[in-house]
């Protein structure tokens, strides 16, 4: 397989790239202030993992999960430090995590993944889909050509100035949803993922819910924290 069968969808413009600074005043706005509640569902216990974008840890994640837990939910954090890339290691010790929580709980998880945090989950329900009850991914490059993106530069950055080479057959495979329920919320104004390329693939167990803020800003924003705990509700 080559990239000529991946529609090719350029990088977000340096004008939206730019104003992802603002994610700095929706974390303080969200963190420091809280969001309203509000109009939110709560939750009876229901177990979520979120697993951080490119870059980032559990702290990053840190304000969202703090309002699940308010709303009513189990919210915990990946447990891997910063997300480099995914590692056997890794992988391996987040499906061992998962099983763990599906023997506590004696259900199937939610998966949150930001970003890249996002790609993570997918794989994971793909290949062990009876530990996973629904992947949300954020803002997640799940679609369109690997290049649709303003990461690339943060990649060579932790892969030590080395190339970064782009597994195009293993992108076209990932553009297949897993078999479970898959809610992947985007934002127009995205600055790091093309928004399109944000977008989970049509099917009967998928769907596309647009928001409006930055991408760094994903995990700070009360109309994520709101289609989460909508989602995590349902039966």
């Amino acid at each position: 397989m080559s990239d000529h069968e991946l529609p090719h969808v350029a990088a977000p413009p340096p004008g939206l790239l730019a104003l992802e600074a603002r994610a700095l005043l929706e974390a303080a706005r969200f963190t420091f202030i809280g969001p309203k509640l509000r109009g939110i569902p709560q939750g009876t216990g229901q177990p979520v993992m979120i697993i951080p974008g490119f870059g980032t840890n559990d702290m990053a994640t840190l304000p969202l999960r703090s309002a699940l837990i308010k709303l009513g939910f189990n919210a915990y954090g990946w447990d891997f430090g910063t997300n480099l890339g995914m590692r056997s290691k890794i992988k391996t010790g987040l499906v061992r995590r998962l099983e763990q929580l599906n023997e506590h709980y004696d259900a199937p998880i939610t998966l949150v993944g930001w970003s890249l945090g996002g790609v993570f989950a997918r794989e994971i329900a793909r290949h062990q889909p009876q530990l996973i009850k629904r992947v949300i991914t954020l803002g997640s490059p799940i679609n369109g050509h690997p290049d649709a993106n303003n990461m690339v530069t943060l990649f060579r950055i932790a892969n030590r100035g080395k190339p970064v080479k782009t597994d195009i057959e293993g992108f076209i495979k990932r553009r297949i949803p897993p078999p479970v329920p898959c809610t992947a919320i985007y934002t127009r104004r995205d600055g790091i993922v093309t928004w399109s390329c944000a977008l989970e693939t049509e099917a009967e167990h998928t769907e596309s819910v647009e928001v409006h803020g930055s991408h760094m800003g994903l995990v700070f924003n009360r109309q994520v924290l709101k289609v989460i705990a909508e989602r995590l509700v349902q039966a």
